[in-house]
């Protein structure tokens, strides 16, 4: 009887690279994204001119990957339900339950998807030829992959966008919610302390102004005329006169 596994071209994930089952291998990295319609039409120009030049540079494979899934915000909804519970003040309690409302609200009629980015740097079986074991395929693999790594990362930083090799965890992680189609939601481990979820208004604190003096009257001026100071005729060019010998 077939199983799921046999169906699956992933062999095995050792030192965070991909080993396929024909025998090949492959790299999967983690790509920053930037929302192209805010940019300027200059901008626009300049990050597909860059783009294509990083295409042109290659002289091997890569696979570009947007990986779509629906947002869970369970765990969230938790944390303003414990906030709303412990928070003191009424006009903030109310206040969290609208936000709450309105979150759930827009959840559930609009389809929220967190979409991730990936560039995936194969390398196929024909490129690696006949190796006598297992332990020589895995080394002849990373010789390949690293530079290859390297020179996508730095192609990439020219365009502005941040790559980063995926770790053994995160692959697992990866193939896990592309194969079931659900995403794992990692909740917090540790406790949530009362006090870090407090909102605390602070109490106006009170201004002393300072009195501005009233205006003289002209009778004051009279008899207190003000003195008027001469400015200083300084120049940074000092000449002096020769007293006659």
């Amino acid at each position: 009887m077939s199983t799921t596994q046999e169906h699956i071209l992933i062999a095995d994930i050792k030192d965070d690279i991909v080993t396929l089952k024909e025998g090949g291998g492959a790299l999967i990295l983690s790509v920053s994204a930037v929302n192209f319609g805010l940019l300027s039409e200059r901008e626009q120009t300049a990050i597909i001119s860059s783009f294509a030049q990083m295409l042109n540079s290659l002289s091997f494979s890569i696979q570009i990957v947007i990986h779509s899934e629906r947002l869970n915000i369970t765990s969230y909804l938790s944390l303003l339900d414990k906030a709303q519970k412990i928070q003191s003040n009424p006009l903030l309690s109310k206040m969290i339950v609208q936000y709450r409302q309105f979150i759930q609200t827009t959840i559930k009629e609009n389809d929220v998807l967190d979409k991730k980015f990936y560039v995936v740097i194969p390398l196929f079986q024909l490129e690696l030829g006949l190796l006598s074991s297992s332990e020589t395929l895995q080394n002849k693999i990373k010789t390949v992959l690293l530079p290859r790594k390297d020179q996508v990362v730095r192609q990439l930083q020219r365009v502005g966008l941040k790559a980063i090799q995926l770790s053994g965890q995160k692959l697992l992680e990866l193939f896990f919610d592309i194969y079931n189609g659900q995403s794992v939601e990692n909740l917090p481990t540790q406790p949530i302390k009362p006090e870090e979820l407090m909102v605390s208004l602070k109490s106006p604190q009170e201004i002393k102004l300072k009195a501005t003096p009233a205006t003289p009257t002209i009778q004051q001026l009279v008899n207190n005329p003000p003195i008027i100071t001469q400015p200083s005729r300084s120049h940074p060019f000092v000449t002096e006169e020769l007293e006659d010998v």
